[in-house]
């Protein structure tokens, strides 16, 4: 197989992906933003991984190194530099030789690094090499094979992007080390935080070696049979683990939300590389169940904050929700390969939902401040995040703070951004097939032959999108092209260059609009999908949210900021008129144009609640309790807190009619 720069390239499955350097995004919100993660996130990133001590803890290794201080950071923030490598190398290949010559050079320094003070035997942990650890002794929390494989990640993208073996001749040795002391079941623990099954897939992917392979599959089929121990140092149960169930057997998952992703992630690389029906249908389960109870409307997952944990089906508080970044990340990932795998299309709705909303909420403006956890709901404004300081991971300060003490989610970010455009379009022997709506300019390969589809559009401001052919071969092939699922129809129009007619196009089961002809360059799909505003109810046994509604335009979830209400409005006490009219309105927020939606709402005169806050049914009920009118200005909730510290709602109640 010729291998391609994508950040995950199967050699089976339904669909096919196309490299980061096969996608040109050209404008619009995701092109500027890789510009801004390129210019600015990138360097904010190096500053705070030297200003952690994250690159010192390698250096001090070194003889000689200079370097006065003790290791400093989080055990594993090793990862966090391994995680801004990756993201570097996905930039390197998205702009080719055009690439930042501070970045490459950065690139180089860093790999040197790393290669130096790798053990001869091939293992490397900064934290162990400094003596606060001994080797593979705790690894339900020492999260070595996490780190080693964020390294194999970011070789594999290094080498991708560069065909450089620098970095994959480190991250080969460091795989062989846990091949020779694992392998062939030798031990049969994991690392308690699983990522390192789906690096040890793709490193098989590029290098052929199927040891990394049969490692990986070792570490899914043995989790769920009590591989380890609680220990009073980590008094964390098999649940948190996803130690409690094997994975086949299982219908539902929970415990660590990113873990869960992660290990599902890692099983369906596995699943796809050996052929194993019987794995892939049990992810496909778990999946579908994750995305129906355990997700919430803006693309959220983790409900506890307590160890950062998956919930109950259904259990979706709005305040107290954790909603990590890296768990959305988590899940698009997860999404990304089951699409690739199953060609099924809701997973590519479950990535633009990730997408759009959490994801595009996780970080500021001006793309230097991140969330870690993302609520639907924030009662009161909150302090501002310490403008040089950086909270721990549970902390949701008023506004996006610059880095964290754990800072697993800055870097998720950046590397995510780097990449995304290879998640736009795929082929297969029939064809090319769009997923996602991002204007570019995107190349593929097929059995007919090489393929270049432009698209163009301002998506998801508004609805039109145009797929335009420009360069095919001679001969018949299908343009596929994702309705979204919550769009209830779309008009397709197939034309040639002078918009004469073609012919008609074909809206499958699945919602997939596809048209097989021999094409032209010139040739073009105009599509219509409707951005009207609707409003969305959640579960009736989601009780956290039960008598209210959300308010959606397009993929876009909005939601109530203080900042853009009346004055004296208080989000607590407000409920909304749906059977109102909604207006769109342009604003800007921080910089970006955006719509907001006004609606008719009110106010509820909470006077009766001030003595206990409980009073007798019937004094509400009747004629119901005295509000005022009041107009109710909605936002993307992806911009939300640009603007200082605020209140926020996603979910509000619904005003009852008497």
């Amino acid at each position: 197989m010729t291998d391609i720069d994508a950040p995950i390239h199967p050699t089976a499955g339904r669909l096919r992906p196309i490299g980061v350097g096969d996608a040109d995004l050209t404008s619009g919100p995701w092109a500027k933003w890789q510009q801004d993660n390129a210019a600015i996130t990138f360097p904010h990133a190096r500053a705070w991984l030297e200003r952690d001590g994250a690159v010192d803890n390698f250096r001090r290794l070194l003889p000689d190194h200079g370097v006065d201080s003790p290791r400093q950071g989080m055990w594993f923030s090793d990862s966090d530099v391994y995680k801004v490598l990756e993201g570097a190398a996905w930039e390197m290949a998205r702009v080719g030789a055009s690439s930042d010559p501070v970045m490459r050079t950065v690139v180089d320094d860093l790999i040197s690094l790393i290669g130096s003070v790798q053990e001869e035997d091939g293992y490397i942990n900064t934290n162990v090499q400094a003596g606060l650890a001994r080797r593979w002794t705790n690894l339900q929390s020492s999260h070595e094979m996490y780190c080693i494989g964020h390294l194999i990640q970011a070789a594999v993208a290094h080498y991708r992007a560069s065909g450089s073996d620098d970095l994959l001749s480190v991250a080969t040795r460091a795989a062989d080390r846990l091949v020779a002391d694992f392998g062939q079941r030798r031990r049969r623990e994991s690392d308690g935080h699983q990522q390192i099954e789906m690096a040890m897939v793709e490193l098989y992917r590029v290098t052929g070696t199927t040891a990394y392979l049969d490692l990986a599959k070792q570490f899914i089929d043995d989790r769920g049979s009590d591989v380890f121990t609680p220990t009073p140092a980590w008094p964390v149960d098999r649940v948190y683990l996803q130690d409690d169930v094997p994975l086949r057997d299982r219908d539902r998952i929970a415990g660590h939300a990113v873990r869960a992703l992660y290990y599902l992630s890692g099983a369906t690389d596995v699943a796809v590389e050996t052929d194993d029906s019987e794995l892939l249908d049990a992810v496909r389960r778990i999946a579908d169940d994750i995305a129906r109870t355990q997700m919430y409307v803006t693309g959220a997952l983790g409900s506890r904050a307590h160890q950062e944990e998956l919930g109950d089906a259904h259990e979706l508080p709005q305040d107290l929700g954790y909603g990590e970044t890296c768990a959305t990340i988590g899940h698009i990932g997860l999404s990304w390969r089951l699409l690739l795998a199953t060609g099924e299309q809701k997973y590519a709705d479950v990535i633009e939902r990730g997408l759009y909303n959490l994801l595009a909420a996780s970080t500021s403006a001006d793309r230097r401040g991140f969330f870690y956890s993302n609520p639907g709901h924030r009662r009161r404004a909150l302090p501002a995040a310490p403008v040089d300081g950086k909270p721990g991971r549970a902390d949701a300060p008023g506004t996006r703070p610059a880095w964290f003490w754990c800072a697993c989610c800055p870097p998720n970010i950046l590397r995510t951004i780097a990449s995304l455009g290879a998640y736009a379009l795929t082929s297969d022997d029939d064809g090319v097939q769009l997923h996602q709506f991002f204007p570019g300019r995107y190349r593929a390969q097929t059995k007919a032959g090489r393929i270049t589809v432009d698209v163009e559009t301002i998506y998801p401001a508004d609805g039109r999108v145009t797929v335009i052919v420009r360069d095919c071969p001679d001969d018949v092939w299908r343009l596929s092209i994702r309705r979204p699922g919550w769009a209830e129809h779309v008009h397709v129009a197939v034309v040639d260059e002078a918009e004469a007619a073609l012919q008609d196009a074909h809206i499958d089961t699945d919602g997939v609009i596809s048209v097989r002809r021999e094409w032209k360059p010139g040739d073009r799909v105009h599509i219509d999908i409707p951005v009207t505003p609707r409003w969305t109810v959640g579960h009736p046994a989601a009780d956290a949210v039960r008598g209210t509604v959300v308010l959606e335009r397009g993929p876009v979830v909005y939601a109530l900021e203080s900042h853009d209400q009346e004055a004296g409005v208080d989000l607590e006490t407000v409920e909304v008129d749906t059977s109102s009219t909604v207006r769109e309105t342009p604003v800007e927020i921080a910089g970006e144009r955006t719509l907001a939606l006004a609606v008719d709402g009110r106010v509820i005169d909470d006077s009766l609640w001030v003595e206990s806050g409980w009073v007798p049914l019937a004094a509400v009920s009747g004629e119901g309790v005295a509000s005022t009118a009041t107009m109710l200005t909605f936002i993307p909730y992806a911009l939300w807190a640009n603007r200082g510290p605020s209140q926020m709602r996603v979910h509000v109640p619904r005003a009852s009619r008497h």
